[in-house]
């Protein structure tokens, strides 16, 4: 499993909270996330507040189970933090 994420199983979903120092990292994280959603065709759910973003990965419509594509979008969204905000 993806470090930091926790994998649900009903319904199947990755979920994973994010926390920033400021709004301002916050908002660049969520841009950037948007281009990679757009790019890989996956759209999350997402919810963020002044300091942190909630975002559930859901399995493709139809299936019970997470697949490698869910999986890689969640290590593209976890590329997308500073490295000063990686544990």
């Amino acid at each position: 499993m993806i470090e930091h994420w926790q994998e649900r199983i009903r319904p199947a979903r990755l979920e994973r909270r994010y926390e920033f120092p400021d709004y301002q990292s916050l908002s660049n994280f969520l841009e950037r996330a948007a281009q990679v959603s757009e790019r890989e065709d996956l759209y999350p759910d997402i919810g963020f507040g002044r300091d942190y973003v909630n975002v559930t990965i859901h399995a493709a419509e139809g299936s019970n189970e997470l697949g490698e594509r869910q999986r890689r979008f969640a290590e593209h969204l976890d590329a997308l933090l500073p490295d000063e905000l990686r544990d």
